[in-house]
């Protein structure tokens, strides 16, 4: 049985003014040791972070998008779930070492 640690990473739309406001996105990394900005890119490109993310050891096991309502079809927020196993430490064996 595996023991989990658990993350997110918020990939959110970070402009508010003009046209191309939802072009604009920015990564947040949320894990136990604390927050980690890893900066904002020019368009929607989550793959090189996700692939930063699974260079650590992380799997993503879900996804869940924000649209704002009243607005076009598009995306305001992608949160991606995180977890990866604990490293174990094999059990003791007296008069061993």
């Amino acid at each position: 049985m595996d023991n989990w640690e658990y993350a997110r990473l918020e990939y959110r739309a970070a402009g508010t003014l003009g046209s191309d406001r939802f072009m604009d996105w920015t990564a947040t990394f949320h894990h136990p040791g604390g927050l980690l900005r890893w900066g904002t890119d020019e368009r929607f490109d989550d793959i090189r972070h996700l692939n930063r993310a699974g260079l650590a050891g992380w799997q993503a096991y879900d996804r869940a998008v924000i649209h704002v309502k009243d607005e076009p079809h598009r995306l305001s927020s992608v949160t991606y779930s995180m977890r990866r196993p604990l490293p174990v430490d094999p059990p003791s064996v007296p008069g061993v070492s």
